[in-house]
């Protein structure tokens, strides 16, 4: 087999099936799992959508050859609901030990027994198998044109990430232990260790926005040691925009016949940081569809285009693709008669897959949505008149871009939370800290467990992007 297949868990979802494997009783439990897929040169990445307890005695229990297993009339409820759903169907079992699980001989006679059954239900979607122990986990996944595929590793998309492997040996193999000669990261590594400064020089991010909160974003996270950052912003900058984002120089605003594009100056700025980073540089609208593909092999998303187009894909990206992120920005509002500051504040929200999203809050707003999506001749038509910059300054936008990063820092690594609540309001008038437990429709069409949902479905559904 080969070791190829990510597997993402939500965290609330994780817990569920933990506390269902592990009620407290040393017994074997079992339940089936239904996951989207996400196909890339990279291997198969299977996001968990929905957990089936299997009950005991009627779908779970003791069977002709001694040992527990899944009844048939179980097996197929649930394989003809993920097939319905183009969704992968895996019966799942627990394991004691702890740190390292394997299918037993037991496991595997079963599976060949049976699986080619299964992917004849399965109507060309692949079926599988999860092993799960105390701290470990391992799969089989059977696919239509023979080939079987092992776990690469699962990652449990809370606050901290967490990420399980089949064992040790596959730990190492797929999380590496860095370079111990590179004495660039020597501070960093005494905090990180060497596999959590690993972590990010494997690690793809993507920036949306390289305004005031995008160009910090990229600096921070360049001299962090990210190997590959992807740029995505279509804008040119502008005599208004040099004493905000970071790297600008006056020149810039003379480049050839054009002022230069805001991704070949956050490109000069990382490579000065980190001469062997990877940049991909997109000069272009993330909303429209062929964009924000280039997105879904990113391991995490930072936000910071306060367009509400930008943060309806940047949602459904994290929701239907299990990518984590966080949207970021600072906002100043001053009275237009008198000019008296009414609020200056910076936000960090993060946005995680399963729980409440940027629709559910009220954050994406449809008349605005809505505007943003006509062409300029139409807003003229409909009068609705010219959009009036925002004050900025570099020092606020200093203070979400560096909180977003920071926590970025503790999850990405697992070495814990660096957040009180998902979402925090930075009230710079008063020196207060406002903290948010985001609310959750349980109906949302994003995030929510609804048959309706785009919650992990991958590739199976279209994002709501322009063609």
């Amino acid at each position: 087999m080969t070791r190829n297949v990510d597997l993402d868990f939500p965290e609330r979802l994780y817990r569920k099936l933990i506390n269902h494997l592990f009620p407290g009783d040393f017994n074997e439990h079992g339940a089936v799992i239904a996951a989207g897929i996400v196909s890339s040169r990279n291997g198969l990445r299977l996001l968990v959508r929905e957990i089936w307890p299997a009950q005991e005695p009627e779908d779970y229990r003791l069977g002709d050859s001694g040992h527990m297993g899944l009844r048939a009339t179980f097996i197929h409820r649930c394989i003809t609901k993920c097939r319905d759903r183009r969704l992968v169907y895996f019966a799942v079992h627990n394991h004691g030990g702890s740190g390292a699980v394997a299918f037993s001989r037991v496991d595997m006679a079963s599976h060949e027994r049976g699986y080619e059954a299964l992917l004849d239900i399965a109507d060309g979607m692949p079926v599988g198998a999860l092993v799960v122990a105390d701290g470990a986990m391992e799969v089989d996944i059977w696919h239509a044109d023979g080939a079987r595929s092992a776990l690469k590793q699962a990652r449990i998309l809370g606050s901290p990430i967490v990420r399980l492997y089949a064992n040790s040996d596959s730990r190492a193999a797929t999380e590496g232990r860095g370079d111990k000669s590179d004495a660039e990261y020597a501070r960093q590594v005494l905090f990180l260790g060497r596999s959590g400064q690993a972590l990010f020089s494997c690690a793809k991010i993507a920036i949306i926005g390289l305004g005031g909160v995008g160009s910090l974003l990229n600096e921070y996270l360049a001299r962090l040691g990210v190997g590959h950052i992807l740029l995505i912003d279509p804008d040119r900058i502008e005599s208004s925009n040099v004493s905000r984002v970071v790297g600008a120089r006056p020149d810039d605003l003379l480049a050839g016949h054009s002022p230069t594009l805001k991704v070949d100056i956050a490109e000069r700025v990382a490579r000065d940081a980190n001469p062997h980073i990877v940049i991909k540089k997109i000069a272009d609208d993330f909303a429209r569809l062929e964009v924000a593909k280039q997105v879904l092999d990113c391991n995490y998303i930072f936000l910071a285009a306060d367009s509400m187009r930008a943060r309806l894909v940047f949602n459904a990206i994290v929701q239907q693709y299990y990518i984590p992120g966080v949207q970021l920005g600072t906002k100043v509002r001053v009275d237009p008669d008198t000019g008296q500051i009414e609020a200056a504040f910076s936000v960090v929200r993060h946005v995680r897959p399963g729980e409440g999203c940027l629709f559910c809050n009220q954050l994406i707003d449809a008349t605005k949505l809505a505007e943003e999506w006509k062409t300029d001749g139409e807003r003229n038509d409909q009068h609705y008149g010219v959009h009036v910059p925002n004050p900025s300054v570099i020092t606020m936008n200093a203070v979400a871009a560096a909180h977003g990063v920071n926590d970025f820092l503790f999850e990405f690594t697992g070495i814990g939370s660096a957040e009180k609540a998902p979402y925090r309001r930075f009230n710079h008038l008063d020196q207060s800290v406002t903290y948010e437990h985001p609310r959750q429709d349980p109906n949302c069409p994003e995030c929510s467990p609804s048959d309706r949902s785009r919650l992990g479905y991958g590739d199976a559904r279209r994002l709501p992007c322009a063609n």
